[in-house]
């Protein structure tokens, strides 16, 4: 977007032409745009705009990994799939995302039990929600159902009709192979 006039680099004003190409960008640091001038390159924009879009490149992934469902979807059947999804039409029937999380917007509707690794509910629901670590219910939420998970969360707002079941994290499988891992290994050794 900026660039350095070609006036400006052969007049013997040094000082003022760093500091106009340094004012738009944060991202360069003093030694970067020094062997940038240092090299003469008339086209400074296109190697300070690359350190400034590298911060944006996770969130893009971030958004590529969930997939969405649009107002204007009906799902009538069983939902599944291995990837975190972003809910906001309606789906009636069975949702069941087992290691991944499931956000159910403020626009969704969902007449079916659900079953996912994480839970987040702005819309409506009607049937249980099985959420293996979390359940979220969000101030716009309303729920008519039971809950079984390890934690919950429900803010001011938010209507629930049902049952909370908490469950206890299993500590005691992972600790018992553990110490299954130990003594193989022991056993092993001598």
């Amino acid at each position: 977007m900026w660039k350095a006039r070609p006036e400006e680099k052969p007049s013997g004003s040094a000082a003022p032409a760093p500091s106009t190409t340094n004012t738009p960008t944060s991202t360069t640091t003093p030694a970067t745009t020094a062997a940038t001038n240092a090299a003469g390159a008339g086209n400074t924009s296109a190697s300070t705009a690359r350190p400034a879009l590298t911060p944006q490149r996770p969130a893009e992934n971030f958004r590529a990994e969930v997939a969405h469902i649009g107002k204007s979807v009906l799902i009538k059947g069983e939902l599944s799939g291995s990837e975190d999804l972003y809910l906001d039409g309606e789906v009636e029937g069975n949702v069941d995302l087992k290691q991944h999380s499931l956000t159910v917007g403020p626009h969704g509707r969902v007449r079916a039990n659900i079953r996912a690794r994480e839970v987040i509910v702005h819309g409506k629901v009607d049937g249980n929600i099985a959420g293996d670590e979390k359940v979220e219910l969000k101030k716009s939420a309303v729920l008519t159902g039971d809950i079984t998970t390890q934690r919950i969360m429900i803010e001011d707002g938010a209507y629930f009709k049902g049952a909370i079941d908490l469950q206890k994290e299993k500590e005691g499988k992972s600790h018992s192979a553990e110490h299954r891992r130990e003594i193989s290994l022991s056993a092993s050794a001598g």
